[in-house]
């Protein structure tokens, strides 16, 4: 049952078409992530800030370095999970959420929801297999992240989703 009686809670094929945009557009913030620290980096080896380690190039440094690897997956996954969670902070909805008439409720209280229980729920997703319970879950189509961080997604009507009414 939703706490806003209002508004019906979504069901699975709405949630995969915005989980799907969403995916996208991640896709899309991670290659611009990637792109800018891989930049750096290469500016940084090239002037001798630091060391190519004995490698002609730096495209071989950084492939066979464990290190920069690193570095620049964390740099890509900090900058998509800053993307989920800034989002569901402001306004509730992501770009995909947004496409779909989706947005984030708090089901404990009427205030907004912080970013420790939101990146509950981005863990608790687990990359998207979270939102498979909803197909079981046939009476309160709630999703494991949802049930998790007390959430739930609802959908709004066109005049709700529109960003003035905010």
């Amino acid at each position: 049952m939703s706490v806003n009686n209002l508004h019906a809670r979504a069901g699975f094929f709405r949630r995969l078409a915005a989980m799907v945009y969403d995916a996208l557009v991640a896709i899309a913030v991670g290659m611009c992530a990637a792109l800018i620290i891989i930049v750096v980096l290469t500016v940084l080896i090239e002037m001798d800030v630091l060391s190519k380690q004995g490698y002609q190039h730096v495209s071989e440094l950084l492939q066979s370095s464990l290190i920069y690897k690193v570095v620049i997956q964390v740099w890509v996954a900090f900058w998509v999970i800053s993307f989920f969670l800034w989002f569901w902070k402001n306004g509730g909805q992501t770009i995909g959420m947004r496409a779909w008439r989706l947005r984030i409720f708090n089901l404990e209280e009427k205030k907004t929801i912080g970013y420790p229980r939101l990146l509950v729920r981005l863990i608790s997703s687990l990359g998207g297999l979270g939102t498979l319970l909803v197909l079981f879950d046939i009476k309160y189509k709630q999703s494991l992240q949802d049930r998790l961080a007390k959430t739930e997604v609802l959908v709004l009507s066109k005049l709700e989703n529109d960003h003035k009414s905010w």
